[in-house]
């Protein structure tokens, strides 16, 4: 299972930190990605790390200001997002990809987690 949660209300220009737990898997075999929706769109990867965690990757619209981290002992992935900005405003997801791939590729997903909504707002 995985569980996301840290999202909230934030205005343009502040930070946010996500938080998603594993549970029941045996971390180190999964990348884990960070998606996100916004209302009207298609659902967006936007930040992947590899299981090992040595590579990590992230989309244009999020480069520079997204940080993505895992922390093996507490089975979680983090993702720092700084500067933000209205149109970052979704429900972010964070999923499994079944994979030791040393690149973090977070394509061919196995598992969702519940979304947690991020509101970007003045």
């Amino acid at each position: 299972q995985l569980q996301a949660s840290g999202g909230g209300l934030v205005q343009p220009g502040g930070s946010l930190r996500l938080s998603c737990a594993a549970s029941g898997l045996f971390f180190d075999d999964y990348a884990i990605g960070w998606f996100r929706q916004a209302p009207g769109k298609e659902r967006e990867r936007i930040s992947c790390i590899s299981s090992s965690g040595g590579d990590t990757d992230y989309a244009e619209s999020v480069k520079g200001r997204f940080t993505i981290s895992r922390d093996k002992a507490k089975n979680t992935v983090y993702l720092q997002m700084n500067s933000l900005k209205p149109e970052d405003t979704a429900v972010y997801y964070c999923a499994t990809e079944h994979s030791r791939s040393i690149y973090a590729n977070c394509y061919y997903i196995n598992n969702w987690g519940k979304g947690t909504q991020v509101t970007v707002s003045s």
